[in-house]
């Protein structure tokens, strides 16, 4: 028996596709963080957002809807490159991406409340200025604690993805490897928000790991596509 690796065009087309999905979420990801500082920001920054131009603000949230909308067309992806390797794990980790972008789309319902209490059409003239900072940063912070929640479902995505890449021999396997450092990472964080929030420090090294990981796996299938792996006699 002998094994042979080729190159078949429906596979490559869609990992290409998949590719250009990922990098497209990691892009959109950047743009709603560099507008409204959602994702990464502070609760100050992003209040101090809504407050200086309420219309970015507003933008950030369009763009990291559509951000999520990618993400979970790359898992599909993904599933669909991998699920030869082992169907189980692959709908596995499809699954855990889709709990996590659910609880991180929930999670900007408090975002929108907090833009609205300051629109004069949500009926908020009672409360003080105040009393309505207090409530939008009670919102934003609802937010916050909801998107530290979804890393717990993108770190374990990260572990049986990062097994089926090391093991499917058409992708290299330090993307696997980096795969799974990266779920640590993620994991890192997670642990860290909830229970040490006061350290943030904890999870940098997890954010390089993890930047070098995704991007390295969206440019490497969008620019090389994969290899399949031919068995003959």
């Amino acid at each position: 028996m002998s094994f042979r690796i080729s190159h078949h065009p429906a596979q490559d087309k869609v990992a290409r596709i998949t590719g250009g999905f990922y990098l497209g979420f990691i892009l959109t990801s950047v743009i709603a963080n560099s507008l409204g500082h959602i994702g990464l920001g502070t609760a100050q920054q992003m209040y101090q957002k809504i407050v200086a131009n309420v219309w970015q603000f507003r933008l950030a949230l369009v763009v990291v809807l559509i951000s999520a909308f990618l993400f979970l067309m790359a898992a599909w992806g993904l599933y669909v490159l991998l699920r030869p390797v082992n169907r189980d794990l692959a709908l596995l980790f499809l699954l855990l991406n889709i709990v996590g972008i659910a609880i991180e789309c929930a999670s900007m319902f408090p975002l929108i409340s907090a833009m609205l209490q300051g629109d004069g059409a949500s009926r908020m003239q009672a409360y003080s200025a105040a009393q309505l900072e207090g409530l939008a940063y009670l919102s934003i912070n609802v937010y916050k604690t909801g998107f530290v929640t979804a890393q717990l479902f993108f770190s374990a995505w990260l572990f049986p993805l990062g097994y089926l890449v090391y093991n499917s021999k058409s992708l290299p396997r330090f993307l696997g490897v980096l795969l799974i450092l990266d779920g640590i990472g993620n994991l890192s964080w997670f642990i860290q928000a909830l229970l040490i929030p006061a350290h943030p420090a904890i999870h940098y090294p997890g954010v390089v790991v993890s930047a070098i990981a995704e991007v390295g796996l969206a440019v490497w299938l969008l620019v090389k596509g994969v290899k399949v792996v031919d068995v003959g006699v």
